[in-house]
């Protein structure tokens, strides 16, 4: 079980989550509350903690002043951040510190278990003493969250991605989504998607299981002449001659 610490000055909040939620069913066990961010601190303060669940506007220290604090004692507790307030300064500023996700107010049971089962994969992958190794491609794209979650999306959903979709999954606005990709990778949202397409399509063309067209749809391509000109631009060659190519 991964230990959890959930602060919130809502006692209501604060309660519910920690009694009602089934966070031994998803591998977290709850050892400890706080209704501040100073309190916050000092329970994590005992090492023993791997995720804290914490509002943002808190008495005394704001959950954004919590996060800074851990960020400067380079604390490995991942943190989840509560909040009524769709105000994207907060996640620009909780982003530079490190957080993982944001859950809106009142927060809806999917939503959590969303987001702690993403999580604990984490967790899995950076505890050597559990099955499974991590490549240097893996490392590199855990060091942001945010950038990794969009990726693994898109790479699994090439066909029908879309940006709106994306930013669903990391509970941002579309638009902030694109600057922080964009501000993270050097690339355009819509290039690394282009790029994906491309690359599997690629991937398809070498099996000769499929005809060019058929491949085209397989990408997300409805009109078949609009996906060799994508590729073309792509590759430098149409979907034809890379095949005999390759």
């Amino acid at each position: 079980m991964y230990k959890l610490v959930i602060a919130d000055d809502e006692y209501e909040i604060r309660h519910g989550l920690v009694t009602y939620f089934p966070w031994e069913e998803i591998g977290f066990e709850v050892i400890g509350q706080a209704s501040n961010g100073k309190e916050a601190l000092e329970v994590i303060s005992d090492g023993n903690t791997d995720v804290l669940l914490c509002d943002i506007q808190m008495p005394i220290m704001t959950g954004i002043e919590v996060i800074k604090q851990m960020h400067q004692q380079n604390s490995s507790i991942m943190t989840i951040f509560l909040s009524g307030y769709q105000d994207f300064q907060y996640a620009h500023s909780a982003i530079k510190y490190g957080v993982k996700n944001f859950l809106l107010k009142p927060t809806k049971f999917s939503d959590l278990t969303e987001a702690f089962t993403q999580i604990k994969k984490e967790l899995d992958q950076r505890n050597p003493k559990l099955p499974g190794m991590v490549s240097t491609s893996d490392i590199t794209n855990h060091n942001d969250p945010i950038i990794y979650k969009i990726k693994e999306y898109v790479k699994s959903n090439f066909k029908s991605v879309t940006l709106e979709e994306a930013a669903q999954l990391v509970f941002m606005n579309p638009h902030y989504v694109s600057k922080y990709f964009k501000q993270k990778t050097d690339e355009n949202f819509s290039d690394f998607v282009f790029q994906i397409k491309m690359e599997e399509a690629a991937k398809l063309l070498k099996t000769m299981q499929y005809k060019a067209y058929e491949v085209s749809e397989m990408v997300g391509y409805s009109n078949a002449k609009n996906f060799t000109r994508a590729f073309r631009r792509y590759f430098g060659v149409s979907p034809k001659e890379y095949r005999l190519l390759h």
